[in-house]
Parts: C-alpha cells; sequence; structure tokens
C-alpha cells in the first residue's frame, strides 16, 4: 500500500498551466525571492519535483510565467485591435483590451509589470515585451496616418508609441490597486488624454515652444507657448 502523496493523472499541458497559474498567484502576492518552490508546489498540488520536472527551476518558472502572461495581453490587444477599424477605434479598442486583461488577471500584471522590473536579471524579459507593444501601437499610428496620406519618421512614431505604452503601464498598475475601477471606463478616459493628442498629430497639427523655428512639414496650432513667440517677436503658426 502506497503512502506517498496521490495525484489524479491530468494531460502534460493541463498540469504545466496548473503550475502556471498557481506560480502567478505566488509570484504576485509573494515576490519573486520570497516565493518559494514548497509554496508554488503545494498551491498546485503537486509534488515540488514535478515542479521541477515540467518548468525547471524558479527563474525559468518565473520566466515561463512572464511569456505566458505576457503572451495572453499581447494576443487579447491584437485581437481587438483589427486593422480595418477608424484609427481613434482601434486604438481605444486596444487600450480596452489592454486594460481588461488587467482587470481581469491582476495576479499576471503584478508579476509583469512589479515583479519583472525589480529583478536585474529578468528585466530583460519585461523590456522584450514592451518592445513588442511599442511595436503594435507605433504600426497602429502609421496605419492611421498613411490612411491620412502622411507620412512621420519612424523615430518620431516611436516616441509618441512609448509615450502611449508608458502611460497605459502606469494607469493599468492604477487599476490593479483598484478592483472597484471599471476597465472600460478607465480605458475610455485615457483615450481621451491619448487621442486629443494623437488625433491632432495624425491631422498635422503640432504645438511648439516660444521662439522654435515652425517647420512647413506640418500645420502648428497656437498654443501658449506659441502665443508667447508672437508677443515676443518670434516666428508665428504656419499652416501650409
Amino acid at each position: 500500500m502506497s503512502t506517498g502523496p496521490a495525484f489524479k493523472r491530468l494531460p502534460r499541458a493541463v498540469r504545466q498551466q496548473q503550475m502556471l497559474d498557481s506560480a502567478v498567484r505566488i509570484f504576485s502576492r509573494r515576490g519573486y525571492h520570497s516565493a518559494s518552490m514548497d509554496e508554488i508546489a503545494e498551491a498546485a498540488g503537486i509534488s515540488k519535483p514535478m515542479v521541477y520536472a515540467y518548468l525547471g527551476t524558479k527563474e525559468e518558472l518565473f520566466v515561463a510565467c512572464l511569456h505566458r502572461e505576457g503572451t495572453r495581453m499581447m494576443e487579447a490587444i491584437a485581437g481587438a485591435a483589427a486593422p480595418d477599424l477608424p484609427a481613434d477605434e482601434r486604438l481605444w479598442r486596444g487600450l480596452r483590451a489592454f486594460l481588461g486583461f488587467v482587470g481581469a488577471h491582476r495576479d499576471g500584471w503584478a508579476v509583469l509589470y512589479r515583479q519583472a522590473r525589480a529583478e536585474q536579471s529578468l528585466a530583460r524579459e519585461l523590456t522584450v515585451m514592451r518592445a513588442r507593444l511599442v511595436e503594435v501601437v507605433a504600426g497602429m499610428l502609421n496605419h492611421a496616418l498613411r490612411a491620412e496620406g502622411r507620412q512621420v519618421a519612424d523615430t518620431e512614431l516611436e516616441v509618441v508609441a512609448y509615450a502611449l505604452v508608458g502611460a497605459s503601464e502606469s494607469l493599468a498598475d492604477w487599476l490593479a490597486d483598484h478592483p472597484e475601477a471599471d476597465p472600460e471606463k478607465t480605458a475610455t478616459q485615457m483615450m481621451n488624454v491619448a487621442w486629443l493628442g494623437a488625433g491632432q498629430l495624425l491631422h498635422g497639427v503640432t504645438w511648439r515652444p516660444a521662439g522654435m523655428p515652425a517647420t512647413r512639414r506640418h500645420r502648428t496650432t497656437p498654443g501658449p507657448g506659441a502665443e508667447r513667440g508672437a508677443a515676443s517677436g518670434g516666428p508665428p503658426p504656419v499652416t501650409p
């Protein structure tokens, strides 16, 4: 008669997802260093040797958690932001999918955004994921610009994409701590901030500080800096 623990036989893929679910939950709540493989195995209802056999060391397990949660997030965004939609609708749906993911997977977001950033050896994984997200956003903006008959340098698109991604990440981190907040409403609030700027850029409207020469590539709008420039003898806004 066996005295060891009895485990229900499950397909390997199902068992592996069980382990990842437990690992994400433990890592998010305990932190990478404080989490133990014993805790993760117990939460998954399996033996510790089985965790090692399926997913390797603790660091390898953490990276597997990052990859799974990152892939889920990217798939949610890509699936929501269909390329045939108008630019504003596409960006809003992408934001809604992103913040919806955070709202539904708060532990996963904690692992992606908080735990990974705190570990030097694991930060590269987060950097790669962020670069993929920036690439997706830059592609969305580029598609919208081309539909308007405009072209913008890749570096300009990258700057705007990084700004949007950074702001969205900060808002997502706030959302993760406020379970009472509605992800869709939060996405709409973010869209109002983002699109008032991005929408203007799509139509060639830019702001410049006082004294900066205007270019004829873009139509500029006389913001506070432009008004100060006009009052001090600086160049006026230029409309092609």
